[in-house]
């Protein structure tokens, strides 16, 4: 099974995508279809439909794994943006996933203003 979507189903011709994913599988797997749950749940949450998903399913096109150096599955790789990005699991750990796909980096920031801010607030009264 090697399937591509854009994150609204339809085909992402019209622009670069933000974010080109692709999850390698092994069938129909607990833990694939886990991963591909969480992946598509962490897609709708964060990346406000501005990725490529493509889905290769191993047991139907075992060479496929070779171009991207898979050694496990379920593996998340993220092609774009540069550089290249591979996470190993069911992407149940929402955070490591955020980070490893460099989408946490801001939420940190804003977090660690909005904490300082806290501090700077509660420091004055």
């Amino acid at each position: 099974m090697k399937k591509t979507t854009a994150a609204n189903g339809k085909s992402a011709t019209n622009g670069q995508p933000a974010m080109k994913l692709r999850l390698y599988v092994a069938g129909q797997t607990p833990k694939s279809m886990a991963a591909l749950s969480n992946l598509k749940r962490i897609c709708a949450d964060h990346l406000n439909g501005k990725y490529e998903l493509e889905v290769i399913d191993l047991i139907k096109d075992p060479q496929l794994a070779q171009g991207d150096q898979i050694l496990a599955i379920p593996t998340l790789v993220r092609n774009l943006p540069v550089p290249i990005r591979k996470i190993i699991g069911d992407l149940s750990n929402v955070d490591s996933v955020l980070v490893g796909l460099d989408l946490r980096g801001a939420d940190r920031k804003s977090q660690k203003n909005s904490a300082a801010s806290g501090k700077a607030m509660g420091a004055g009264h």
